[in-house]
């Protein structure tokens, strides 16, 4: 384990609150990507900077050692959940959440949208484990079993896992119980064997397996589950709790489903295209552990137009609701246009 002292692991957490910065899209402006040219007619970039200042207290506040016998894993788990990141998930929640109460959906599904980092982070620190993907560098910093050891960074991981069900239960407001009931379901599915875990699991079996061996469905059921599951999570909970019916929450699902799993193609050409700089994290890890990709399977043309025909779904599911999935479809373009 590499040695940090307390006082530079502080300032990592500290400096983290800024580093979402995503690319910047205005008013009748084309932008162009690593990836894709996009115009859009929404400033994302704003919006995004916006949301995310609520959502960064609410994660601060959300871990606190009120003991000294705690403070060591709750410095373990603010490390992880400070670190900056896009934080697609819970801007995802809140974007949902005001498609159905532009008044008060942020209120009601901001514990839902810190819940679902909550998640999110626990899996990567867990897939950074040796174990795992065995990565020293995630959004630029140092991994937390490489700050913090192997056995440390578990427990943090298994610690936000709990908290996140304890925070969407004890923290949410002005919603029905069964409204809540049904989110806290839905996050303990999206985690399980037929969410991340599963998806996990399926993802570790077929590493290394010859060409061929795993199939274009293989891999849409590892990345539905593995990715796209949080994801899907992450927009319906925030309808959930904005008061969406069981019909307008079904349509969310399918918008996520489908940018979940463009997520994933995204990633997988980011990969092989972006530099380790770029990326925050080590790139070209799947190559070296000879996972199968979608450009792998597709190439690399063909795993650009799965992107994009994804999104179009993925935008269709929303038609219904007109003006107000704005937000949620200029995350969308993000999504397949991000540079890491």
């Amino acid at each position: 384990m590499t040695s940090f002292t307390r006082a530079a692991v502080l300032a990592l957490i500290a400096t983290s609150a800024s580093a979402f910065v995503v690319p910047t899209t205005t008013t009748s402006a084309t932008t162009t990507t690593s990836l894709f040219s996009v115009a859009t007619e929404f400033d994302l970039n704003s919006y995004i900077m916006e949301k995310n200042v609520p959502i960064t207290k609410a994660l601060q506040d959300s871990v606190q050692s009120v003991e000294p016998q705690t403070a060591k894993i709750c410095e373990s788990m603010l490390y992880s959940l400070m670190a900056g990141g896009k934080r697609v998930r819970p801007v995802l929640a809140i974007a949902a959440a005001e498609m159905f109460d532009p008044v008060n959906g942020q209120d009601k599904a901001m514990p839902s949208a810190v819940s679902v980092e909550m998640i999110h982070t626990m899996s990567l620190i867990h897939d950074d484990l040796p174990s795992m993907d065995n990565d020293d560098l995630r959004r630029g910093k140092p991994t937390n079993h490489v700050v913090y050891g192997e056995d440390v960074a578990i427990l943090a991981g298994d610690a936000l896992l709990s908290e996140s069900f304890k925070h969407v239960a004890q923290e949410t407001k002005g919603v029905e119980a069964s409204r809540v009931l049904d989110v806290v379901v839905r996050l303990g599915a999206s985690v399980g064997p037929k969410g991340l875990a599963g998806g996990q699991v399926m993802d570790l079996e077929c590493e290394g397996r010859g060409e061929g061996q795993v199939s274009l469905d293989d891999l849409k059921w590892i990345h539905t589950h593995k990715t796209a599951a949080l994801l899907v999570v992450s927009v319906a909970a925030g309808a959930i709790m904005g008061g969406a019916t069981p019909e307008e929450v079904e349509a969310c699902e399918k918008f996520a489903l489908n940018i979940g799993l463009a997520f994933q193609v995204a990633d997988d050409i980011l990969d092989v295209t972006q530099s380790t700089e770029e990326l925050g994290k080590t790139a070209g890890k799947d190559l070296e552990a000879d996972k199968t990709t979608y450009p792998k399977l597709l190439g690399m043309d063909g795993a650009r137009a799965e992107a994009e025909r994804l999104v179009a779904e993925a935008k269709d599911a929303l038609a219904p609701f007109g003006d107000r999935a704005t937000p949620l479809l200029a995350l969308a373009d993000y999504i397949i246009n991000r540079k890491n």
